[in-house]
């Protein structure tokens, strides 16, 4: 019999005979996971030094490190997580639906500072690479999946996650990588108890998990879809319509911002199903969605596009897209963080899906062969008989094809120079450059003013300010705790607004000190005022923070 050996890269993987799946990729020796953890540690390293930076140079904000640093800090404290920073009494449920945060609860047992959640969310972000290495591998060498992961990391949408000090999307992040790495190595069940979990991150997860259930069904993995979905609209349901009404002072979900698509969900999706173009058009119709849309693809060469795990992606991308508010539209906020790796497996899956195209080119051009059973890695195969090439050998594309290792380096590329040269999309480029490692002499000023004030207090301070007195006052924004409470202001003169929902101005916030019977204890060094009123401090502001 003639007989002609399958290439290595073709066959790629073995059955796991534990869960049915046949891609589960070759062993990663210790050496190879030494090379993953190193690249992992270099970025922690950039991560924590960028954000420790922005902290001690008073770029951190209230909006949001100061809003989570309070809901989690009273988590500490076995209380609700009552945030002033949002208003007062204000129940963070009542905003969004993220429990999951009570989990971060413990880390303030060992370091009773903000800086804290910075380091849960450079560890949350790093681990992001061991799904996406291992997802790669499946697929490629290890040179390529380790440049993938390492690409990823460097990327501008984990930059601009860490630039934005802390979100709750964080912890959505590596669970998302780590769910289509599940359902990519057919751990149908697994993947629907990880989507599980991103019910407690956000109460919009609940979308994403019936795109999940899409994906799931077009693996033809029926019962676990169908319980997806389920889980998905009951966790959106239960969320939106149960937990956050309960806690918020208005009694409702306030975050219906679609009235491009209607004034309600259900109107919204009968125009989506009715006028698709119309609604489709939405998605475009200004120049900062095209240039989110180009800055998600176009450096991937499109490839998501013939990939169905871009699906999983599509529903926080257009409820973004389709969002009333033009500052989700910008890639400089935290949300891109959670589509980057799925955007980028998607793309690998796709690199795969061209592999073995061009293999079976190949293959149909010699004559269709026959795989010799009892064979794995190196397989036989004969000129004669049905073509039966195992499943892995779609699933897991070249070792040897170089176009997947060119993919990856210049996704890397793009990272080094985006972040040597373009600061305004990667965030680093002040860190790597040195830029912020001189403290200005207005943070120097804010950091005077921030040592004025008392613990224990009710204080309305500016934005940047804020982070510095979560953990010893009771601290708001300006006009956001009402009228009576606070007995301290820090008011910055040399930013246009100073924070929060509805942000006063500079000159608002002075006129309200001075009505309300304020006095000036340092005035304008370097724009920032200092000023307070003599009356007794509310037990409310003497207990928040024991």
């Amino acid at each position: 019999m003639n007989a002609r050996r399958l290439p290595r890269w073709v066959i790629g993987t073995q059955p796991d005979r534990r869960d049915g799946a046949d891609t589960v990729g070759p062993t990663t020796t210790a050496g190879q996971w030494l090379q993953l953890g190193a690249v992992m540690a270099v970025a922690a390293v950039l991560y924590l030094v960028h954000s420790f930076l922005r902290f001690r140079n008073f770029e951190a904000k209230g909006y949001d490190l100061g809003i989570f640093d309070q809901a989690v800090r009273q988590y500490a404290l076995f209380r609700e997580p009552i945030v002033p920073v949002k208003g007062v009494d204000f129940n963070i449920l009542g905003d969004h639906f993220h429990p999951v945060l009570a989990l971060l609860a413990p880390l303030y047992w060992i370091w009773d500072d903000p800086r804290v959640l910075n380091i849960a969310m450079t560890a949350l972000l790093v681990s992001t690479a061991i799904p996406v290495y291992l997802f790669a591998r499946r697929r490629f060498s290890h040179a390529t999946a380790l440049i993938g992961a390492g690409a990823m990391l460097l990327w501008w949408p984990f930059q601009a996650m860490v630039n934005w000090d802390f979100h709750e999307i964080a912890v959505g992040v590596p669970v998302i990588a780590w769910v289509i790495w599940a359902i990519d190595g057919r751990r149908y069940w697994l993947a629907t108890g990880l989507s599980v979990t991103l019910l407690s991150v956000r109460e919009d997860m609940g979308i994403t998990l019936l795109a999940i259930a899409m994906v799931l069904a077009i693996k033809r993995a029926w019962a676990p879809a169908v319980v997806t979905a389920a889980l998905g609209v009951a966790g959106y349901v239960f969320a939106t319509s149960v937990v956050i009404p309960r806690f918020s002072p208005e009694g409702e979900f306030g975050y219906w911002q679609f009235t491009a698509l209607g004034p309600d969900m259900g109107s919204s999706i009968a125009f989506m199903l009715t006028q698709p173009l119309d609604a489709f058009a939405v998605l475009f119709d200004h120049p900062l969605k095209v240039a989110l849309w180009l800055l998600h693809f176009v450096a991937l060469w499109l490839l998501p596009l013939i990939s169905p795990y871009t699906l999983i992606g599509m529903p926080i991308l257009a409820s973004r897209l389709f969002n009333d508010r033009l500052n989700v539209w910008s890639p400089v906020y935290q949300y891109d963080a959670i589509l980057a790796p799925v955007f980028l497996m998607a793309a690998l899956e796709a690199l795969a899906r061209i592999g073995a195209w061009r293999y079976a080119r190949r293959v149909r051009a010699a004559g269709p062969p026959e795989v010799l059973p009892g064979r794995d890695d190196a397989a036989l195969v004969s000129g004669a008989g049905s073509h039966r090439v195992p499943r892995a050998s779609w699933a897991v594309t070249s070792r040897g094809w170089r176009l997947p290792t060119v993919f990856v380096s210049v996704l890397l590329g793009c990272g080094v120079v985006g972040t040597a040269l373009f600061p305004q999309v990667f965030p680093f480029q002040r860190t790597v450059t040195g830029d912020t490692w001189q403290r200005t002499e207005w943070a120097w000023a804010l950091d005077r003013a921030v040592g004025m004030i008392p613990d224990d207090v009710c204080i309305e301070a500016a934005d940047n300010a804020v982070p510095h007195l979560v953990d010893r006052t009771y601290v708001g924004l300006h006009g956001d705790i009402g009228d009576d409470l606070a007995t301290w202001m820090i008011i910055d003169t040399t930013v246009a607004e100073l924070g929060g929902w509805d942000p006063l101005t500079p000159e608002q916030a002075l006129e309200r000190a001075e009505r309300l019977g304020y006095e000036v204890v340092s005035e304008d060094d370097h724009g920032i005022w200092v000023l307070h009123r003599d009356r007794p401090v509310d037990p409310v502001c003497a207990n928040y923070v024991p």
